[in-house]
């Protein structure tokens, strides 16, 4: 696909699953070089990345395509989730109470041949218009170390730094994160 293809950005649908989780796999696997091994990047992919698929029924998914292909997706959630996708989810994700909790930002992947192009800023402005329109007044995110400096140039700031450890003993360094919306 070449850099000039247009990029639309929709909601996305059940039947987009199967490419969201081909779109993750090559994100996670291309943009984590230098800051995870290959370990941690395959068990993150089989622990905790992956579709969540309550973000998608609450139609608080996005999709970003150039000429049909599937380039981003991210998303942002009013529930209590902060991270992972189904298979490290818990089955009951409250909702959150937007005067004194933040919105998710959530799940937030961009194809490696589609990076640093202002697609993930473009995702990041569609959750933050509708979190507001929710009348959420703050964001929080659980960041991978690769997406550290993307979210601080747009104002996160880290706030805890974690690990997980995932059930097959390897550990897995995050940082939760976290920005106001009312200016």
């Amino acid at each position: 696909m070449k850099p000039e293809t247009p990029i639309t950005y929709r909601v996305a649908k059940p039947p987009d699953v199967p490419r969201l989780r081909e779109l993750i796999a090559a994100s996670a696997r291309g943009l984590s070089a230098g800051f995870y091994s290959d370990k941690q990047v395959e068990s993150a992919l089989h622990f905790v990345f992956g579709v969540d698929s309550q973000l998608i029924a609450d139609g608080t998914y996005f999709v970003g395509e150039a000429g049909g292909e599937f380039v981003a997706c991210g998303g942002w959630s009013k529930r209590k989730t902060l991270f992972g996708g189904d298979q490290f989810k818990g089955k009951v994700d409250p909702l959150l109470d937007p005067w004194m909790e933040p919105a998710r930002i959530r799940a937030f992947f961009v194809h490696p041949e589609w990076g640093r192009r202002g697609i993930g800023r473009e995702l990041l402005k569609l959750c933050e218009t509708a979190a507001l329109a929710e009348e959420f007044t703050a964001l929080e995110l659980g960041s991978t170390l690769p997406g550290v400096p993307f979210y601080s140039a747009l104002g996160f700031a880290p706030k805890e730094q974690l690990e997980i450890t995932f059930p097959n003993g390897v550990t897995f360094p995050l940082t939760r994160m976290g920005k106001s919306l009312d200016g």
